[in-house]
């Protein structure tokens, strides 16, 4: 039987590298570690003989990058587009270039690193599973200084049912969570000193349960994933 290719973009760190530890514990799959941090995905991945690091900068030439990673693949069975840029500075003092920034990442980054991605996925489908955050999930308790950030998240939410409309004749299927606060490193940049109920290593068995079964009976759904506030 062959290997399943899972690909998560975002992997040197926090719930990146948590997912990418979980999914490496079953030899079944193939998985490919993008991250702009090479030297720290391969320190941590080392000893994963099925994990394989890739350098993988969403702030330019994107779908370029993404469709060299991938021409060594025949197919890809799951994606998980987990990177994010975090803005936190109060509104009338957000640059030009921190709204470039954020939404390169956050949004533009994603689109096009699943336009190389179709491709790996048309003929025989897979599961793209966007990670947004419960702070770009409609409805939600919104903070002030993440202006940037959590628009750019609500703009993933929209792609996503976007997608999952345009390719809904096709066997690939797409959905988005919405996390809400684990402990990471980004999590204490947007809130200093917050304890989160939930651990990146807890938070990545959800995601990695998530990816591997959802898209058998949903399909541009949003999913808000949180027991906090935030």
């Amino acid at each position: 039987m062959s290997k399943k290719t899972i690909v998560v973009v975002g992997a040197s760190r926090g719930i990146g590298k948590a997912t990418v530890e979980l999914l490496a514990q079953q030899s079944e799959f193939s998985i490919y570690a993008l991250s702009r941090d090479l030297a720290k995905m391969q320190t941590n991945f080392n000893a994963l003989p099925n994990v394989y690091c890739y350098a993988f900068d969403l702030s330019q030439n994107v779908r370029q990058q993404a469709e060299l990673i991938f021409s060594e693949c025949t197919q890809i069975d799951y994606i998980i587009n987990n990177a994010g840029k975090l803005v936190n500075k109060p509104f009338t003092e957000i640059l030009h270039s921190d709204l470039i920034d954020c939404y390169q990442t956050n949004v533009i980054g994603v689109m096009e690193t699943v336009q190389a991605v179709v491709p790996k996925m048309i003929q025989k489908g897979g599961h793209i599973v966007n990670i947004s955050s419960i702070g770009g999930f409609q409805g939600s308790v919104k903070f002030g200084g993440l202006s940037a950030y959590s628009t750019s998240k609500a703009a993933v939410c929209s792609f996503t049912e976007l997608f999952a409309e345009e390719y809904k004749e096709s066997p690939i299927k797409i959905n988005c969570l919405c996390l809400g606060a684990a402990q990471t490193e980004m999590l204490n940049e947007a809130f200093p000193g917050y304890e989160a109920p939930v651990s990146a290593e807890k938070m990545a068995e959800y995601i990695v349960n998530f990816t591997l079964t959802a898209h058998e009976w949903m399909n541009g759904k949003i999913i808000p994933v949180s027991l906090s506030t935030p």
